[in-house]
Parts: structure tokens; sequence; C-alpha cells
């Protein structure tokens, strides 16, 4: 059997002999994924909620609560950056309203 094959069959990677301490450490990982160890006080009952939720889903609470957050805050950024282009917008359009006459004017004196 060539060691593809092993590999495929499970004979190859399954058991300790044939796994490799990494030589890497904890914060290189999170380094490398962009990840960053924070401490958040939570209610007990919110965790085994969330633990629930996760399993049920067949994934881990850890990456699911990433998940959940990354969403949120995509979304809260895309509804604030919507909310401040309004009001640049709507900014514009008084001031556009205010100066429209003298520039209209003007355009009109040069035409002529």
């Amino acid at each position: 059997m060539s060691n593809v094959e092993l590999w495929e069959s499970g004979e190859l990677g399954t058991t300790e002999a044939h796994a490799q301490v990494s030589t890497g450490s904890k914060q290189e990982v999170d380094d490398a994924l962009g990840l960053q160890l924070i401490s958040i006080r939570l209610q007990k009952q919110l965790v085994n909620d969330l633990k629930k939720i996760a399993e049920y889903h067949g994934v881990g609470y850890q990456p699911m609560i990433r998940d959940l957050l990354n969403r949120f805050a995509r979304s809260e950024i895309k509804k604030i950056i919507c909310q401040r282009l309004n009001e640049i917008e709507s900014s514009e359009e008084t001031v556009s309203e205010s100066s429209t006459a003298p520039v209209k004017e003007f355009l009109e004196k040069m035409r002529a």
C-alpha cells in the first residue's frame, strides 16, 4: 500500500504513534488566524444555551459565538454607514438647494 492509501484508510494519522507535537505556540496560531484572546463574563444560562445550540448544529460553541459576533458587527457597521451616507446626502441636498440660484444666475450670464 502507498502512503496515500495508508492515510486514506486511516492506518496512518489516527494514532498517537503518527502524531507530532506542534512546535508553534498558541500565540502564533492566534496571530495567523487574526484572533485576540478576551475575557468576558456571561450569564451561566446563556453559556449553557449557546452550548446546546452549537451542539444541535454540530459545531463548537466558541466558533459559533465568533460567527455570531462577526455577523452582528458587519450588520451594525453596514447600518451605521448607510445612516451616515443618508445624513451626508441630506446635507448635500440642503447645500445644493441654497447655492443653486446664484450659480444658475451666473451660468445664465456667462451664456448670454
